[in-house]
């Protein structure tokens, strides 16, 4: 499949200058009526189905652990809403324990339950770049979809056999939905236009912010009123149904789709061509290797997970403890901030492609800029969040503006590798998501463990220890980050 766009590209799909420009014209007047704004629609569902099945676990936990009283609060006088109440608090929980059964687990446990998807979701994704690449990604992501979420309705019946078993379910659950969000990014080697690469991503990743805001908006709701193991069946039914349309009407290439114009599928494939940089699976060993620009964004990759694991695995822990609201509201309150992110992350997108197509400033220039205000930014938020704990509005606040700012990140570093190699595109996302995955895996536990070894100031030790990490982060992309395509991302024949 190395060599199908360059085929398609001489044989059907070149065009001389005039008719580039006609197409193009033509296709721009369709905008987001496009089958490829079409396209990032379905994998936008995607991955909402695979955000909701990866969070309802966070808003599930304060239901399913066996608390009978709310956690002590930390030393400090905290503004809550004018509803709650300890006695609201009470009532909530002898609701819950009513519809669905409590364990008792220990924080050292529940950051284990929290982690378990990426233990060894790690060795996922080389693997699977490579099958994604060979094969294509219709069947591969439809079956891997459905598996994830014929499991996602089988964790309440784990978790009542036992502890363990609800550990390894959720493994092989993690480990499915790395294959799905890594092999998507295949799909764009061949139907993202340079120009319109930063919306098409932001659109289709943007599912998973959203799926994280239903999920906690109406997972508190779900908990209190049907019992927490309705968060997993209904989830784990929306995501079903998602794998069914990804079958019906995702196609791994422009020139197999039933329903693409003619125009539009010239145009894909001319602005491909145009890269010089074909989709293919074989990778130049050495030469990646020795790439400081590759390095830089897997280790932002590592750094920038390690805060966004935390935030998404503790918000609810955080707003429900700190701030003492009930489940119900903590998710609610727990979905403002990804409501937040969701918008942000669409709308930094379309800026991104805006400043490049206004050629208003250079693409490595405009990475650098959005990965900048995407980590600096909600890192200093974050950290601060200790010190106006006494103050909900406050919290509430710095949390939004801090999920708003981090989407940012995403038109930045983390679509980069697209930037300096675009034909190994599924491959390169398959080696990032490594790095992702091993700040997954260690960092919701390190943060149970903070949090249960000093009541006081674990909370305040988790931020700070995300601070760190994203700063180092952040200053070692700024300083080897690139967006231009490297020279061993263009060779065809030498590997090592």
């Amino acid at each position: 499949m190395s060599t199908t766009v360059e085929a398609e590209a001489t044989e059907g799909g070149t065009v001389n200058d005039g008719n580039l420009k006609t197409a193009q014209a033509q296709t721009f007047k369709k905008g987001f009526c496009s089958v490829r704004h079409g396209l990032a629609l379905i994998v936008h569902l995607c991955n909402f189905s695979i955000s909701t099945q990866r969070i309802n676990m966070s808003i599930a936990l304060p239901a399913m652990v066996n608390n009978t009283a709310p956690p002590t609060l930390l030393n400090a006088s905290i503004e809550r809403p004018p509803t709650e109440s300890q006695d609201n608090w009470n009532e909530t929980l002898k609701e819950v324990k009513a519809v669905a059964a409590l364990y008792d687990w220990s924080p050292e446990i529940q950051g284990i339950i929290l982690s378990s998807p990426n233990y060894i979701s790690f060795l996922a994704p080389i693997p699977c770049g490579y099958v994604a690449e060979m094969f294509g990604v219709k069947y591969l992501i439809s079956a891997g979809l459905l598996i994830t979420s014929v499991l996602d309705l089988f964790i309440p019946q784990a978790a009542d056999t036992g502890v363990t078993l609800l550990i390894v379910l959720r493994i092989i659950q993690g480990t499915v939905q790395v294959i799905i969000l890594t092999s998507q990014y295949s799909i764009w080697t061949r139907w993202a236009p340079p120009l319109e690469r930063s919306q098409l991503i932001t659109i289709s990743v943007s599912g998973s912010v959203l799926g994280s805001c239903i999920t906690l908006f109406i997972g508190g709701f779900l908990c209190q009123n049907l019992g927490w193991p309705y968060t997993f069946y209904i989830f784990g039914a929306i995501g079903c149904l998602c794998s069914f349309l990804w079958f019906a009407f995702v196609y791994d290439d422009p020139m197999n789709h039933p329903f693409i114009s003619t125009s539009e599928k010239e145009y894909i494939i001319s602005s491909l061509a145009q890269e010089d940089s074909p989709p293919g699976w074989s990778l130049p060993i050495k030469p990646v290797i020795k790439s400081l620009p590759l390095w830089s964004i897997l280790v932002f990759s590592f750094t920038e997970d390690w805060h966004c694991f935390v935030m998404a695995s503790y918000t609810p822990t955080y707003i429900s403890s700190v701030l003492k609201v009930n489940i119900r509201d903590s998710g609610i309150l727990s979905a403002l901030p990804y409501l937040s992110g969701c918008i942000c992350i669409v709308l930094g997108g379309l800026l991104a492609d805006f400043l490049l197509s206004r050629n208003i400033l250079r693409l490595n220039t405009i990475r650098k800029l959005f990965t900048l205000m995407g980590v600096f930014i909600p890192s200093t938020l974050c950290v601060c969040l200790f010190w106006v704990r006494s103050s909900f509005s406050a919290t509430m606040t710095f949390l939004i503006l801090s999920f708003a700012f981090k989407s940012l990140a995403q038109s930045g570093a983390l679509i980069n590798f697209m930037d300096i190699a675009p034909r190994h595109g599924a491959l390169l996302r398959g080696v990032s998501q490594i790095f992702t995955y091993l700040a997954g895996a260690f960092s919701p536990t390190v943060a149970g463990f903070l949090i249960s070894q000093d009541s006081e100031f674990g909370w305040r030790n988790v931020f700070l220890l995300s601070f760190a990490m994203s700063m180092a982060g952040l200053v070692f992309y700024l300083i080897f980050g690139q967006a231009e395509v490297q020279d061993w991302a263009k060779q065809t024949f030498t590997y090592f």
